[in-house]
């Protein structure tokens, strides 16, 4: 087995390496225009290191004859936005009632835990394509529709942080020096919460990732002709049986490297 530093090196590193790579999208791709979206239908699925008037072809062209290289590159930006946007939301939501909920107790606990329970028993992707339905389709509805599921896992984690925290000796003092409930709870209590919010948010930042794939390969995510790595599965894996294979297995294997470095990450720092 790897050790953990190894495990954690090799994880940032590569998740580093499908950061940079989405962030410089624009300067690295063959096709610059929009979405990657350029046609030639003279040149169809072309293998792999071809080269035409265009440049070379890293990873061939699909059917229309676009540069899947540029258009992978491309849907990283969607991939990970998703999963940023959607934790950035599942935390704006989730520490604000997991926090009044370990710190007040009582009726104000019991009745966000009961919403919280309801929301649990509930299947993540079930949830958003309900939400997706209502809202309607489109990569927006994507970000709304996944952040607003996630925000319990960080809410149940935040509310068992302050039930164990808050009758410390350093809250009593706080609250003794006739400090308010908003700085008690922010300053005080909050910052000694870091370490498991962490951990949760990158559960969830791979969470997202696979649910906009999903979403994505049944339809529902991201809409032509706009590329992610889950439509680029859906558009390409017929595919498969003309010797085409690596049109849907190189996002598929990007989709699978990114979730397994965020774990890589999430294990070594929950040790």
């Amino acid at each position: 087995m790897m050790p953990k530093s190894a495990m954690f090196k090799a994880s940032i590193i590569t998740l580093s390496f499908l950061v940079l790579c989405a962030l410089f999208a624009d300067a690295l791709v063959l096709d610059d225009s929009p979405s990657a979206n350029k046609m030639d239908l003279e040149h169809t699925l072309l293998e792999p290191g071809s080269k035409t008037t265009q440049g070379t072809h890293y990873f061939g062209t699909d059917k229309y004859g676009r540069d899947h290289f540029s258009r992978v590159l491309l849907g990283s930006r969607i991939s990970l936005g998703v999963g940023l946007v959607s934790v950035l939301v599942s935390v704006i939501i989730g520490i604000p009632v997991g926090a009044c909920a370990g710190y007040f107790g009582g009726k104000v606990d019991a009745v966000l835990t009961w919403l919280m329970s309801v929301l649990w028993s509930i299947p993540t992707l079930l949830l958003v394509i309900a939400l997706t339905f209502v809202l309607g389709k489109g990569l927006i509805q994507v970000f709304i529709a996944v952040g607003l599921t996630m925000w319990v896992e960080v809410a149940r984690v935040i509310r068992g942080q302050f039930l164990a925290e808050k009758n410390k000796e350093y809250v009593e003092a706080a609250q003794v020096l006739g400090f308010s409930r908003a700085h008690i709870i922010f300053k005080e209590i909050l910052p000694n919460t870091l370490g498991p919010l962490v951990v949760i948010c990158a559960t969830n930042f791979a969470s997202a990732l696979l649910i906009e794939s999903g979403l994505s390969f049944l339809g529902i995510g991201a809409q032509p002709p706009l590329p992610s790595w889950g439509g680029m599965i859906r558009d390409y894996y017929p595919y498969i049986i003309m010797g085409k294979g690596y049109l849907s297995l190189i996002p598929g294997a990007l989709i699978a490297i990114c979730v397994l470095s965020i774990n890589g990450i999430t294990t070594a720092v929950g040790k």
